[in-house]
């Protein structure tokens, strides 16, 4: 069974936030229309459009979510919770490609296409002439080929240089910084060439164009191009600040990805997940840091509203100012959080009240190695156990995680210490263990 619930306002038919119909029998629960007072045409209406969508959703997941995210295209916030929803039902989203993208977010190979028309600074003219030069004579082999074939007076150097930040390029050439260098030669050349075909004048290879050229005579074509100097490419951060900066959030990678797994041995919860977290509850997180809003009490003191997402959601978070002091050193846009806060709840809207913040290429784990002997022994136990009470001290200053690694022959099990075991200093704690005789060492949670 599948619960559908259909919300939004009055007067307009629109069903949202559709799960997964996992058999025929929906239970469909019209929140709103009954508080309301809509009649039964209005909540038959909406059940009938409900039912409708949940089946497509069942049955042509790929074609139902690429209309979804066309149809949002331009809420943000919206488009990353489909993304997010297509990632849980194990759809790719592709980002822009010059060669194979349409308008619209499109089904492809079991994937879904970002459009053109999702991304920033690509107008209707300039998606308009890029398909229309590529349905006539097939797909771009380069840049200078894309520039000499489309018109250059839709498609400007801001939208070459749009298309190449968010990856519409990377299927012809990979280097992103070496093709924003090339641009700024090879739109020159193309300009060039455009008036001199304007002009009816044109060059010799132009002129044997109308008598069926070989590819090598094409080729010639593009042998003057001038090139700049060879670079490298962006560092793989900034490629990604980028592209979000270019489409709205990020697709062909997460700054999160790559440390989900080692951050999950801290237990975090997902943004997605907070309006179902109790208020009085610390919550763990592990985010990226959108944007810093500074902001001054009555009192003159200094506090911040911050936007943060991770791979599920976006939602707002608040730091106070005795908090603010603590971690403000940390707030820098486009850093990679954990923090610690409480759930609060106003006006319906959820956000998180920050009481603590590391980056987490900071963040240190204690590793503790326990034989299975001393992980059954009660005399061992009560001994690590008071040593870990003894080295956290302030638990609001113990931030440091400790892991137990309990190895049987070829097997490693991995056992995560309650935040009450937390310690302040790890190398003390490594040190205090080892006297112990407990085999224990400190790890970075992530080295990337």
């Amino acid at each position: 069974m599948v619960k559908i619930i259909t919300r939004k306002y009055i007067g307009q038919a629109n069903v949202y936030d559709i799960g997964v119909a996992q058999d025929h029998n929906f239970v469909i629960e019209n929140r709103l229309i009954a508080s309301n007072c809509f009649n039964k045409s209005h909540s038959t209406a909406y059940g009938y459009v409900t039912y409708q969508t949940a089946y497509l959703k069942a049955n042509y997941p790929l074609e139902y979510m690429a209309a979804l995210l066309t149809a949002n295209s331009g809420d943000t916030d919206k488009v990353q919770k489909y993304i997010s929803t297509c990632l849980s039902m194990n759809i790719q989203i592709e980002p822009p490609d010059i060669n194979r993208s349409g308008v619209d977010f499109t089904p492809v190979g079991g994937k879904i296409l970002f459009g053109f028309s999702a991304v920033r600074n690509v107008g209707q003219n300039a998606i308009a002439c890029i398909l229309e030069a590529r349905e006539q004579q097939g797909e771009f082999k380069s840049l200078s080929d894309f520039c000499d074939r489309v018109d250059l007076r839709a498609v400007n150097r801001r939208t070459l240089e749009s298309l190449i930040y968010c990856g519409a390029f990377d299927k012809i050439d990979l280097n992103r910084h070496q093709l924003i260098k090339d641009l700024e030669l090879v739109y020159d050349w193309a300009q060039s060439r455009a008036k001199d075909k304007a002009s009816g004048q044109g060059n010799l290879f132009d002129l044997l164009g109308g008598f069926a050229p070989t590819t090598k005579t094409a080729n010639n074509v593009f042998d003057s191009v001038p090139k700049a100097q060879s670079v490298p490419d962006f560092p793989p951060q900034k490629k990604l600040q980028m592209e979000k900066e270019i489409l709205g959030f990020y697709v062909s990678d997460h700054p999160l990805k790559s440390i989900k797994n080692s951050s999950s041995i801290l237990a975090p919860i997902n943004l997605s997940q907070l309006n179902e977290q109790k208020e009085d509850t610390l919550l763990c997180a592990v985010v990226m840091l959108n944007n810093v809003k500074k902001v001054m009490t009555k009192k003159g003191d200094q506090m911040a509203i911050l936007q943060i997402e991770d791979l599920t959601a976006q939602l707002e978070a608040v730091v106070f100012p005795k908090t603010y002091e603590r971690v403000s050193n940390s707030l820098e846009v486009d850093a990679r959080l954990i923090i610690w806060g409480k759930v609060d709840r106003r006006d319906e809207q959820v956000q998180l009240i920050v009481e603590d913040a590391e980056p987490v290429e900071t963040v240190k784990l204690v590793m503790v190695e326990l034989t299975p002997q001393q992980a059954i022994t009660i005399e061992e136990r009560h001994k690590l156990r008071n040593i870990l009470k003894e080295l956290s001290g302030d638990k609001e200053n113990a931030k440091v995680p400790v892991i137990g690694i309990v190895q049987t022959g070829n097997s490693r099990q991995l056992v995560r210490f309650g935040r009450q075991f937390w310690v302040q200093d790890s190398r003390s704690t490594v040190l205090a263990l080892q006297n112990a005789r407990f085999l224990a060492h400190v790890k970075q949670l992530t080295s990337s």
